[in-house]
């Protein structure tokens, strides 16, 4: 849908039934706040859902249709759940408003980790070894076999959960038998991945910016509490981590992880920006982990602090990425 109108009419929605639901919330008040900026432009409207899933429109409960009436474009400020894992993605497609971020397919896509890991494979990235485990035929036999052929300790998380949610260390059997169990109330299928223990390293990708179609910003360094050997969503979001910003990585681990970055962005068929999360052994190898197909843009989040480390304002990010859902 081509926009005329000299201010565009945005409507971000943010909230959800997700247990990301707080981190929305602040992500769509930042997006609000960058909006507001740019008043000649842009005309924000806040959508607000539910944990239930209702939508709000100036207080009042809508039907999604309604909510969106006169929006020019939405821009999708769901993470988690619902947000992220192509649901509403096909509700906006369905209603043919552009969104920002990815297609319904491309989200359902990179939230299932299972299907991510096998597009990594078969476009030559690599990935930790695992094994899936469904829910509906769950036994500890198959625990078991899975137990002799990791060494450990193993990770254990959900397969379409996002931000380290449910995600659990397990170092003997009782552990890994818990730890599944655990993941299962988040999804009814769950990996059980080697551990690769080194370096962690995220990298952001924005299309069609400064002159390339991926464009992939500089590597972020996590750095995690003495006590943590794997990401922690918990830690991320209560300052326990520390981002480094260039990382400290050599120039060739630093061109790797911005091609494996872009490699992934490309791979899953994510549009206008994604955040891919990383592993650097002691040797030197880079593991793809995980990508995030909606990265957060509050205050505290990666993405902004890598915008600003190229010299690209989070306000600017926003009129671009709405440039190319126009």
């Amino acid at each position: 849908m081509a926009i005329f109108s000299p201010r565009v009419r945005v409507a971000v929605i943010r909230g959800g039934p997700s247990n990301e639901y707080d981190i929305s919330l602040k992500t769509g008040a930042q997006i609000l706040s960058l909006l507001r900026e740019m008043p000649d432009a842009y005309d924000p409207i806040d959508i607000f859902i539910s944990r239930a899933g209702e939508w709000h429109r100036s207080g009042l409960v809508e039907d999604s249709h309604r909510a969106l009436r006169q929006a020019d474009v939405v821009w999708n400020a769901l993470h988690g759940s619902y947000g992220e894992d192509g649901q509403v993605q096909r509700v906006l497609e369905g209603l043919q408003i552009p969104f920002t971020g990815s297609s319904a397919v491309a989200s359902a896509l990179s939230a299932n980790k299972e299907m991510a890991k096998r597009l990594y494979s078969q476009h030559s990235l690599l990935t930790p070894a695992h094994e899936l485990i469904s829910e509906n035929n769950f036994n500890e036999d198959q625990l078991v076999a899975i137990f002799r052929t990791f060494l450990h300790p193993v990770i254990v998380k959900p397969s379409s959960s996002g931000s380290s949610i449910g995600m659990r260390l397990a170092h003997n059997f009782n552990e890994l038998k818990e730890a599944v169990k655990e993941a299962f109330k988040h999804s009814k299928k769950v990996l059980v991945e080697e551990l690769i223990v080194g370096k962690e390293a995220t990298c952001g990708v924005v299309d069609n910016f400064r002159g390339e179609k991926y464009y992939a910003l500089i590597p972020v360094e996590i750095q995690k509490p003495s006590h943590k050997t794997f990401f922690d969503y918990d830690a991320k979001y209560s300052g326990k981590t520390r981002e480094i910003c260039p990382g400290r990585f050599t120039p060739d681990e630093s061109l790797a992880i911005a091609d494996m970055a872009k490699k992934a962005h490309h791979a899953l068929g994510l549009r206008h920006y994604s955040r891919s999360d990383f592993m650097i052994t002691p040797k030197g190898k880079i593991y793809m982990l995980e990508t995030n197909s909606l990265p957060g843009f509050t205050a505290e989040s990666l993405l902004p602090k890598s915008l600003h480390a190229v010299g690209f304002h989070p306000r600017d990010f926003v009129d671009h990425i709405l440039k190319l859902t126009a």
